[in-house]
């Protein structure tokens, strides 16, 4: 199968593949101390709405949990462990390190690796990666953070490890600074949608199927601008409200009126599955983020079906039209 066509169901790895499903699921939002999500807050949900989220995604299938030791600082991480524990179950977990301004060396990955086993309360992750590339003084440790990971795959503290939010040349140099340790570089998690598409421009996605790099990718549903649920009339409350201006809520409805005429074609399909679906038909392995139960099923209802060559194609010519194109994240181009 040619690299831009292969199913990204797995992750490379040394003399063998870690094995994960299609689609995972983000847990930024679990239990989110920063209030962007609203937790125990103007959203209204809590540590038991992520407890049942995560027991609908283990009982749908899904068995990749993406979460991080800034998310909720640490309290995501203490949630799923503390969730894998009750529920008996064991997915796949993907965890982070932040190049928090004290860290500059390759054992403060190793540190920061073994403090997310501790909360997560396991011997050891699937994948483990860096938040995103350091900056200002700190862009003279990436190399020797790029090296920490390598002592964490060769610790066994991970089956895997990977990237977040590198751009193409960082890419290329993290790959050749782990294939000299003898480590496969296994992903690069970067912001991806039907209303961000910089990874097909900046070369991003090439690199990784030359690579052969899964690209996982966040924010899949655009932080929830298409789903359908909001309007100008319905915007969503906290910090998103003014990411979510008139503008970018009109501007999307286009897109979503296509998105529920090709979903109806598909039993049903609700315009989240369908711009989840249109990412794993990219050949990247989605994580849209899913606060309760009935989230994760319809996050799980994007599962076991495909967009056609023609839908694809309606579905690319209405983005790039749309109004609605988000902005990246800054540490994107460090």
């Amino acid at each position: 199968m040619a690299p831009g066509n292969r199913l990204q169901t797995d992750l490379c790895m040394p003399y063998g593949r870690l094995e994960v499903t299609s689609i995972g699921v983000g847990a930024w939002s679990w239990g989110d101390r920063t209030g962007y999500w609203g937790y125990n807050g103007y959203d209204n949900y809590g540590s038991t709405e992520n407890r049942a989220a995560f027991d609908a995604l283990i009982d749908s299938g899904i068995g990749f949990i993406d979460t991080a030791e800034v998310y909720g600082f640490g309290k995501s991480e203490e949630l799923t462990g503390e969730f894998l524990r009750r529920k008996g179950a064991s997915p796949v977990i993907a965890t982070k390190f932040a190049p928090l301004p004290w860290r500059f060396t390759s054992d403060s990955v190793v540190n920061a690796c073994r403090g997310s086993l501790k909360r997560l309360q396991v011997p050891s992750v699937g994948l483990y990666m860096i938040h995103w590339p350091g900056f200002g003084p700190q862009s003279l440790a990436n190399d020797a953070f790029v090296e920490g990971l390598a002592k964490v795959k060769q610790a066994g503290l991970a089956q895997a490890v990977g990237v977040s939010n590198f751009r193409e040349n960082r890419l290329h140099a993290a790959h050749r600074i782990l294939q000299d340790k003898g480590v496969v570089l296994a992903s690069n998690q970067v912001q991806y949608s039907l209303l961000y598409r910089a990874p097909e421009k900046n070369g991003v996605l090439r690199a990784c199927n030359e690579l052969g790099i899964t690209l996982i990718a966040y924010s899949p549903l655009a932080q929830g601008l298409l789903t359908g649920k909001y309007t100008v009339e319905n915007r969503p409350g906290g910090p998103r409200s003014g990411i979510f201006n008139e503008e970018r809520l009109r501007g999307v409805q286009p897109l979503i009126g296509l998105m529920r005429d090709i979903g109806s074609g598909h039993g049903g399909k609700t315009p989240a599955q369908v711009a989840i679906n249109w990412t794993i038909c990219k050949g990247v392995l989605p994580i849209p983020g899913a606060k309760n139960a009935r989230q994760a099923a319809e996050v799980a209802g994007a599962m076991g079906w495909r967009l056609t060559t023609d839908e694809m194609a309606a579905l690319d010519s209405a983005s790039s039209k749309s109004a609605a194109e988000l902005f990246g994240a800054p540490f994107e181009t460090w």
